[in-house]
């Protein structure tokens, strides 16, 4: 396996902006960042309201914004709640909304190369898929703060050369990615899985994506 397996008794960073954003010691995680047109901004504040109405269904305050209910729940309820969101954003994201520059492969290659630079160095890079306009991949870091540099260091590099590449300037990245913490073996090949065939899923021709399989 690429890395361990969340420890909830272990050494945990949170790094809080839009969400809190976990990252722990050498254990896996499934991160997800897209381009900043890939998810209007109406979409976004529909899936706003409906997370909302969500939790007022089931009880919970629906003054609170949702991001500081979720914490609070039961661990099935939560897993239910980031199910049905986690599954309203990818679907979207497989339409291939925005411009999708990274159909493009000498773009793709850019964040691919971007990703293995420091492969077994900074982090270990597993599995990982550049589609048209989002990216999934899993790694493990050594350090509980290195997620956020790592991160940070990959949408700004990857961003200033794609915008030098077609010789335009501005924001390309959507700034916070998705990331969750691997609990277990099965969710771990689960996540490879749901990698493998995002591309298919999307109905995207070869060429259209670029997919690297770790292994090992």
């Amino acid at each position: 396996m690429l890395g361990g397996l969340f420890d909830p008794k272990g050494e945990i960073f949170v790094h809080e902006h839009f969400r809190p954003h976990w990252s722990q010691p050498g254990a896996v995680v499934f991160i997800g960042f897209r381009t900043h047109d890939s998810i209007p901004r109406e979409v976004l504040q529909l899936w706003e309201r409906r997370k909302q109405e969500w939790l007022r269904l089931r009880g919970h305050d629906a003054a609170k914004h949702w991001s500081a209910v979720l914490p609070t729940l039961a661990e099935r309820e939560r897993a239910d709640f980031q199910k049905e969101f986690h599954r309203c954003r990818e679907d979207f994201l497989d339409a291939c909304h925005g411009r999708c520059l990274l159909r493009r492969p000498e773009l793709a290659r850019i964040v691919a190369d971007s990703l293995l630079y420091f492969d077994r160095q900074r982090y270990r890079m597993g599995d990982f898929v550049v589609m048209p306009n989002h990216v999934h991949l899993l790694v493990a870091f050594a350090t509980a703060d290195a997620m956020k540099v790592q991160c940070d260091s990959w949408l700004h590099y990857t961003a200033f050369q794609i915008n030098k590449a077609i010789g335009e300037k501005g924001k390309f990245w959507q700034q916070e990615p998705f990331d969750h913490l691997v609990r277990s073996l099965e969710q771990y090949e689960h996540l490879r899985g749901y990698i493998a065939d995002n591309p298919h899923k999307a109905s995207l021709k070869p060429g259209e994506y670029l997919y690297r399989r770790y292994e090992g």
